[in-house]
């Protein structure tokens, strides 16, 4: 289930709350009573796993040169 973040305007905490997506607009009471809240944009970052347990290959970069402002290497040198 996915968890957004939320801060209270009036203490200036922030607290997580798990339901799901269709629910993630809802408002959220702040865990001290407080019903002034605001879902804070999160960013997420997915790692993954080889099945040997060893991290993921970055992705594949592509090929250099030909392109760019230089045309494929006229302009250094």
């Amino acid at each position: 289930m996915p968890r957004y973040e939320f801060r209270c305007r009036e203490c200036s905490s922030t607290f997580e709350v798990d339901r799901p997506m269709a629910a993630a607009s809802d408002p959220a009471a702040c865990p001290t009573g407080h019903a002034d809240t605001v879902k804070l944009l999160s960013t997420v970052s997915l790692g993954g796993r080889s099945a040997g347990g060893r991290a993921a290959p970055p992705p594949a970069m592509a090929p250099a040169g030909g392109g760019g402002c230089c045309g494929g290497g006229c302009c250094g040198g």
